[in-house]
């Protein structure tokens, strides 16, 4: 039986959008929510684990993504990293580095069809440096530097650059160059990259270099690195037809934001932020029995914890006056986003009367996701092979009582302004929800 490939993402909407270009190349592809297992059927070519690491303590995170890592003996190992350089990069990859005993990290995170490219080492986000961007103003990690090298100083392992005029040379010289990298010891090589083609070159310079590559990148670099084939059942397909909708929006992203706003009014239902950071319980009851009435009169429910850009500070400011800091207000409005998913699938949402539980799932917000998975007792999502946009996937959970069940994860950054009321209308199997 040939060794499945392996991808250790920080986070599970990034898991799932980096695992679906593998599955849209044909590979079964098991996602794995917070490093969670299951058999779901046939042995994935592709196991994408999510150590849901990126805020974690950095020592915490490196020992998250080493036991993901295990024994070795898989295909191919592929570190995902946020494509807007949050989390604990470093501590990630060199902990990822030293557990597969390759002898360079290539270190590619441009995803130039999402506007991330790397210049002259320097990281941008639409041409702004990312730094710059609201990635630099993370509540929890801001990225503090958009320069790939200078970010990587604090690395245990040397860091060299892969400048674009030797990527643009083919995979020849990429090979040559990582060649020359692993000569002078375990190495970190960070990759310049502005076109689709340079990422392609990256990929297969580094299939065709004698020195052993870990690969390190957002969902852009993964797209080409080569596989071995399919061992056996592909992706499981979902067939278009009618079904009902929820939407779980816990991104408080300003590209979510506005996409919340392009769906119909009568689907939203706001959670309670001040309920929610005093009782997450019973902000869960009231948003679920909010959800199901919306189910049944339209087969569209879309619970959303910022339905406006001043959201976010209305739920610290709730903290501050229950002395709750900005961290635990977050994780009671993620539990209280999951909360209301547990109850409408065990039938809880109508206000205890019971009710069929929703027939298809979206959920935006890495956080958010786990925490919804884990409510469902659900180990992660098949991939399908299909996306909605780009970086939006399509796929059905895997485990727990929602298995089988349709399922769409985005990450909050990605999408066009109709991203989510198209992520419905797939789901549903309707042209759109009005």
């Amino acid at each position: 039986m040939q060794p499945s490939g392996l991808v250790v993402a920080d986070d599970l909407t990034g898991a799932t959008d980096t695992g679906h270009e593998f599955a849209a190349r044909g590979r079964r592809t098991l996602v794995s929510a917070r490093g969670a297992s299951t058999d779901a059927g046939a042995r994935p070519d592709v196991r994408v684990v999510d150590t849901d690491s990126r805020y974690a303590d950095p020592s915490d995170a490196a020992a998250r993504v080493e036991r993901a890592v295990g024994d070795g003996g898989h295909a191919f190992v592929y570190k995902k990293v946020d494509s807007t350089l949050r989390g604990n990069l470093v501590a990630e990859v060199d902990a990822a580095l030293g557990a597969t005993g390759a002898d360079v990290a290539l270190v590619a995170p441009a995803s130039p069809r999402n506007g991330r490219t790397t210049v002259e080492g320097y990281h941008l986000v639409d041409g702004v440096p990312v730094a710059e961007t609201d990635a630099g103003n993370d509540p929890e990690k801001p990225v503090e530097t958009s320069h790939l090298p200078a970010r990587f100083a604090s690395s245990t392992f040397p860091v060299v650059r892969l400048p674009v005029n030797r990527v643009a040379a083919g995979a020849a010289a990429v090979a040559d160059e990582l060649d020359a990298a692993a000569r002078e010891g375990r190495t970190v090589v960070v990759a310049d990259a502005s076109h689709e083609r340079h990422l392609e070159a990256i990929a297969a310079g580094a299939a065709r270099a004698d020195c052993a590559v870990l690969y390190v990148g957002s969902a852009g670099l993964a797209r080409y690195v080569e596989t071995p084939p399919p061992a056996g059942d592909g992706p499981p397909p979902v067939p278009r037809r009618e079904r009902s909708v929820l939407c779980v929006v816990g991104s408080t992203n300003p590209a979510t934001l506005e996409q919340v706003r392009a769906l119909p009014d009568s689907a939203v239902v706001p959670l309670d932020l001040e309920a929610a950071v005093e009782s997450p319980e019973a902000a869960s009851e009231n948003a679920a029995a909010a959800c199901a009435d919306r189910l049944s009169r339209s087969g569209l429910a879309a619970l959303v914890s910022a339905p406006d850009a001043d959201a976010p500070a209305r739920a610290v400011e709730a903290g501050r006056r229950l002395g709750t800091d900005e961290a635990a207000v977050r994780a009671r409005v993620s539990e209280s986003l999951a909360g209301a998913v547990a109850r409408l699938w065990d039938g809880r949402g109508e206000s205890g009367r019971g009710g069929d539980p929703p027939e298809s799932l979206f959920v935006t917000g890495g956080a958010v996701a786990a925490d919804a998975f884990d409510a469902l007792d659900a180990a992660g999502v098949l991939l399908a092979g299909e996306s909605v946009e780009e970086g939006i996937p399509l796929g059905r959970v895997a485990g727990g009582g929602a298995d089988g069940t349709p399922v769409v994860t985005k990450a909050g950054a990605f999408g066009t302004p109709g991203a989510i009321r198209k992520c419905a209308a797939r789901l549903g199997g309707r042209d759109d929800f009005e």
